[in-house]
């Protein structure tokens, strides 16, 4: 009875305008170790269409304190900004995380894009991976600035999940590719990574037999033909050996991420030194089987019961170690189902864009009108999103080609806005709760002046801008529509009375929540987000 009035004044006590929770959590000290848990592509509509069905890890979070409205409150859905959210309290506008990419027509070299935890003006082979782009500390920053014996680690199946999770000077950062776990150059690889990476190849390069179909997976088992020439729904999430791009797709993948946690847990004590420390943890599979197979299918059911398993395990080893924790939970974003699939769940609109919209073919025409050489725009390939024009052009000529250009954009079927950089920094940051926010001030969420396009094209809801191509993936995320912005947000620690808020909140709203629980002060006017409950 006493936790149910605990659970009751929590709800009554809110403000109704935009609520701030109140909890009780065990009055011991700080927790010793913050674990920041990130499933990738992992909607609140997913999480709340499977809780009745979790029985490992995510029941395990489901008891804590439950924010099933939570917001990557941002127009731009994708990885790289969502998890910048995470462990900085900063919206993209503030971190510089815009997206997973953006074009900078300035760049004295060919490839005009410029990826995110890239360091495009470092010399060496290939691609430097960095966090150089993050303008803003993260939690782990902001603690090792303040007690050195803080130590940060970082894991996941993608290196910028990692990256921009674990900040400037991390102790630790691994991450997947290619059949292996990677860092940056010249790191040492300590035992846990050597005994992780011997144990990956051997997986990888073996063939990997179909998941077992459970019981509660049979009624999304049903083949949906991907136009013209492919199907999903019913796929096992087998392998054939040496196929490290199926192995992504599979909870094999996010098994790897955990073990490696747990060994370098293991090996260097975290959650046992006199400072807090931290564990980001970045599990990506859930993101590329929704991308392969769309989110409502048989391999997404049998992912997200496999990743609840592995989260299970996860906070088994922590229990073992006998390390006083806290979790939070979240994910970068959402997703929506193949529009094939969506046309039989009540959106019969919904379809793949026709190929007329990216920045290459635009930016073609407009050329050709204008009699101007050159590519003229530069944006993603899929032609939503930022788009740049050529800074090469007079002022006159940029003008024109915007004019043309946002003229094209309104005028199509599938387009919902196009919105000038004018228009969008003319628009107040938005205050109110995020689900209350206009389209445009979810692009203004987003929006960096710097790094920025000269507009934005927000498609209409439902609309795939993934054509069926020599890509495999058939399904996507990246658009403002909540189906991309709502995310599960929960935090768990052992003793804590848990309880439920219903109303919007954001993923900004995690990092100032975990600095309370460990007395650390954040000047205001530095985050985006606000503390949630023990403030």
């Amino acid at each position: 009875m006493r936790a149910l009035a605990m659970a009751l004044t929590v709800l009554l006590t809110v403000s109704m305008a935009y609520p701030v929770a109140a909890a009780t959590v065990p009055p011991s000290a700080s927790p010793k170790l913050i674990v920041a848990l990130a499933v990738d592509q992992l909607s609140a509509d997913l999480f709340a269409a499977y809780r009745g069905r979790f029985t490992g890890g995510f029941a395990r979070l489901a008891e804590g304190a439950v924010f099933p409205s939570g917001f990557q409150g941002h127009a731009s859905t994708e990885t790289c900004p969502g998890h910048a959210t995470i462990l900085t309290g900063a919206r993209p506008a503030r971190s510089g995380i815009i997206a997973n990419a953006w074009s900078d027509p300035r760049l004295k070299r060919d490839e005009k894009t410029v990826y995110c935890v890239e360091d495009e003006n470092a010399s060496g082979p290939g691609q430097i991976i960095s966090p150089v782009h993050l303008r803003v500390p993260t939690l782990g920053d902001r603690l090792k600035a303040v007690n050195a014996d803080t130590r940060v680690v970082a894991v996941s199946g993608k290196d910028r999940s990692a990256v921009v999770m674990a900040g400037k000077k991390p102790d630790e950062i691994w991450w997947y590719s290619r059949g292996q776990f990677v860092s940056y150059a010249g790191v040492k690889t300590p035992a846990a990574v050597i005994a992780a990476n011997a144990h990956l190849t051997k997986t990888v390069d073996s063939p990997r037999a179909p998941f077992a179909l459970p019981d509660v997976c049979r009624p999304y088992d049903v083949a949906v033909q991907i136009e013209p020439m492919r199907e999903v729904g019913q796929n096992r999430l087998g392998r054939a050996a040496k196929e490290p791009a199926r192995f992504q797709a599979s909870p094999d993948a996010d098994e790897a991420v955990v073990a490696l946690a747990l060994g370098l847990v293991n090996d260097m004590k975290l959650g046992q030194g006199p400072a807090p420390d931290i564990l980001a943890l970045g599990l990506s599979a859930t993101d590329y089987v929704g991308h392969t197979y769309g989110t409502r299918g048989a391999e997404m059911c049998i992912q997200l019961l496999a990743v609840d398993q592995m989260v299970g395990k996860l906070l088994a080893g922590l229990d073992a170690a006998n390390i006083d924790y806290v979790v939070a939970f979240t994910a970068d974003h959402g997703g929506q189902d193949v529009p094939e699939r969506n046309r039989g769940h009540g959106a019969p609109d919904s379809h793949r864009v026709d190929g007329t919209l990216p920045a290459a073919t635009v930016g073609a025409e407009i050329g050709k009108q204008m009699k101007l050489p050159g590519p003229v725009l530069y944006g993603e390939p899929y032609g939503v999103g930022d788009f740049w024009i050529d800074t090469k052009l007079t002022d006159a000529q940029r003008a024109e080609v915007l004019k043309r250009a946002l003229a094209f954009y309104r005028s199509h079927q599938d387009v919902y806005a196009a919105l000038s950089r004018e228009e969008i920094l003319a628009t107040p940051m938005p205050k109110s709760p995020p689900d209350e926010w206009s389209v445009i001030e979810r692009v203004r969420a987003s929006y960096d002046p710097q790094r920025s396009g000269d507009f934005y094209v927000v498609i209409k809801p439902r609309i795939s801008a993934y054509e069926i191509s020599s890509r495999p993936y058939t399904a996507g995320h990246g658009t403002p529509w909540d189906y991309d912005r709502r995310v599960p947000i929960i935090f768990w620690r052992k003793g804590m009375t848990g309880f439920e808020q219903p109303f919007a909140v954001e993923t900004v709203d995690i990092m100032p929540t975990l600095a309370a629980m460990i007395g650390l002060k954040v000047p205001p006017g530095e985050v985006d987000g606000r503390c949630l409950f023990g403030c």
